[in-house]
C-alpha cells in the first residue's frame, strides 16, 4: 500500500468532515493566498485531523468551542458546524457544546454563535460527492 501524501490524507478528511463547505474555503483562497489554503488542506486535515486518539465528533467539538471562544469566526462556524452535523452530531449536541462556553466567554460570544446555528441549520446541508 502507498502512503497517502499529507495534502491526499487532508483532502480526504476535509471532504469527509467538511464536505463541500470546506473545500469551499480552500477555493475561495486560490487568488489570493494559494498557500493558506494548501496550508489547512496539508496542515490542518492532513496532519491534525487524521490523527486517531479522538474520534471526528469530538474534534468537531473541541473546534467549535475553539471557534465559539475567539470570536468573530462566523465564516468558520458555519463550516465547522454543518462538518459537526456530518461526522454524526445532532444539533442539540452542537447547541449544547455552543451553550457550554457561556460561563468562560459571555453572552455576545455565544449568541452570535446560536445565530450561526441556526443558519445552518435551516440551510440544506452540504456535502461532497
Amino acid at each position: 500500500m502507498v502512503e497517502q501524501t499529507r495534502f491526499e490524507a487532508g483532502s480526504q478528511a476535509l471532504a469527509d468532515i467538511d464536505g463541500a463547505g470546506g473545500q469551499a474555503v480552500v477555493d475561495s483562497l486560490q487568488d489570493i493566498a494559494p498557500d493558506l489554503g494548501r496550508w489547512i488542506v496539508e496542515f490542518a486535515f492532513g496532519d491534525i485531523y487524521t490523527r486517531t486518539a479522538i474520534s471526528s465528533q469530538q474534534r468537531e467539538l473541541v473546534t467549535l468551542g475553539s471557534l465559539v471562544t475567539q470570536g468573530d469566526t462566523a465564516p468558520q462556524l458555519t463550516v465547522h458546524i454543518q462538518g459537526a452535523l456530518n461526522v454524526g452530531l445532532s444539533q442539540e449536541q452542537v447547541v449544547e457544546a455552543i451553550l457550554q462556553c457561556v460561563p468562560y466567554v459571555g453572552f455576545p460570544r455565544v449568541i452570535n454563535a446560536i445565530h450561526v446555528a441556526r443558519t445552518v441549520f435551516t440551510k440544506p446541508a452540504r456535502r461532497a460527492v
